[in-house]
């Protein structure tokens, strides 16, 4: 008799019929993510900024091997990246989007700042692992907060726009290593405590996800599906979604991080005898260019999304991976010089790092409520994962065929990417997760196991 009385959505732990307007709430949580994302990238790619003067610094200048310890630096921080934005997935099902998005803040943006403490670079590789844990988990619980708070229509587009704050965020780190390059690495690595002073702030006036609520209710209730299982995610309603999900973000990842681990030292290669202190500002140069193309790619997404909201995520997905595959062959073939450098990194931010924000409205759109933040950390971070074993074989793989090489074999990665998709469902339209993965179907799932 009580289940009569709780309403159908409630039950089955589905959203609320849509509201008619944006309310104050969503357009606070949209700020809050855009921040959490923003910083996220910031502290992520400070270390990419000074990574070679800061090894030079704590190795010595005559070091042979810094390229072997970066990437061993990096793969460690990717690792530590995958396995946080995997847990805290979960835990973004389970205990709320807001206190887990918040609290990835608090611990990356802190052991960001530690990290230019470091003495040596095992302890340079601890800090900066353990705050890739908290980088990790931020897009999850954020993207997830976003898309149950904003009316369905918009939500596409608020997406990208915190999928855009990336792009900041990076801009933020190469203007900080243009900026600060004289001061040293230690105090711009310092600078990555500011996120825990805005994610104090942030704690007190981000509203949960009254869709999470509801539904956290009901399967306490045991009215509504579970939330936040790994199995579920691989059940035969969503295995294949989880399969492409993956392989979709980690080709781009994949192709981007390979690209940005390997640029700096293609810059030094390009410039000989460069100083410390001027590779860093001329390696946030590049890294500007490319983030002007990125901007523009967001951009462009999210204009095209506006313009026609059920547009195929596929076949946009497409179209950036195999410019990026394109502009990925000149780079690691025909540029020698400085300004053509710049100019084939602009169009690498355009196309490479442009799809990240289609990637990232694809995955929002492919599990249902009581599975999203789940799955989205899930494909998102296993990704990541996958991306941590390049830095870690850069160098080996460099020296022996160089790094032109090197940089063709991690484009193909774009080229996974847009096999992959062609095995992907097609979502943002009426057909999408919500609608296609019925409780039904997850049920019988967890019954066949």
């Amino acid at each position: 008799m009580l289940a009569r009385t709780i309403p159908l959505h409630v039950r089955r732990g589905s959203p609320l019929p849509e509201p008619s307007g944006i309310s104050a709430g969503a357009w606070i949580v949209l700020a809050s993510a855009f921040f959490g994302w923003m910083f996220d990238a910031m502290d992520m790619h400070l270390f990419t900024m000074i990574m070679l003067p800061a090894l030079r610094d704590l190795m010595g200048p005559s070091a042979h091997d810094l390229m072997r310890i970066g990437g061993l630096i990096v793969g460690a921080k990717l690792l530590g990246i995958g396995l946080g934005g995997i847990y805290f997935g979960v835990l973004a099902d389970r205990f709320g989007r807001a206190r887990v998005m918040l609290a990835t803040m608090l611990i990356y943006s802190l052991f960001t700042a530690a990290s230019a403490l470091a003495q040596n670079w095992q302890q340079l590789l601890a800090l900066q692992m353990i705050a890739g844990i908290g980088l990790g988990g931020e897009w999850a619980a954020g993207a997830a907060l976003v898309v149950e708070s904003w009316p369905k229509r918009h939500r596409a587009k608020a997406v990208q726009v915190m999928a855009a704050a990336a792009v900041v965020g990076q801009i933020a780190a190469a203007m900080l290593a243009i900026v600060m390059f004289d001061l040293g690495w230690r105090w711009i690595l310092a600078v990555g405590a500011v996120p825990a002073i805005v994610s104090l702030g942030l704690r007190f006036v981000t509203p949960e996800s009254a869709e999470w609520k509801r539904s956290h209710e009901a399967a306490l209730q045991h009215k509504g599906p579970r939330m936040g299982s790994l199995s579920d995610i691989f059940g035969s309603s969503l295995r294949r979604r989880t399969v492409v999900g993956s392989l979709v973000a980690a080709a781009v990842m994949i192709g981007s991080w390979g690209g940005a681990v390997l640029f700096p030292s293609l810059l030094q290669a390009l410039v000989l005898g460069l100083s410390s202190t001027e590779l860093t500002r001329q390696t946030g140069i590049l890294f500007m260019a490319m983030n002007a193309g990125a901007a523009l790619g967001f951009v462009s997404t999210l204009v095209l999304v506006w313009l026609k909201p059920r547009v195929s995520r596929r076949a946009v997905f497409a179209f950036y991976c195999g410019g990026a595959w394109l502009v990925s062959m000149f780079l690691y073939t025909a540029v020698d010089t400085v300004p053509l450098f710049r100019l084939g990194m602009f169009g690498f931010g355009y196309f490479a790092l442009g799809a990240f924000g289609i990637v990232s409205i694809y995955l929002t759109e492919l599990y249902p409520l009581h599975l999203r933040a789940t799955g989205q950390g899930f494909t998102w971070n296993i990704a990541r994962v996958f991306t941590a074993i390049g830095p870690l074989t850069v160098s080996a793989a460099s020296s022996t065929y160089g790094f032109n090489a090197v940089g063709i074999a991690i484009a193909s990665a774009f080229i996974l990417g847009l096999v992959a998709v062609g095995f992907g469902p097609e979502t943002g339209r009426e057909s999408s997760a919500e609608g296609m993965v019925s409780d039904a179907k997850l049920q019988r799932d967890r019954a066949s196991r």
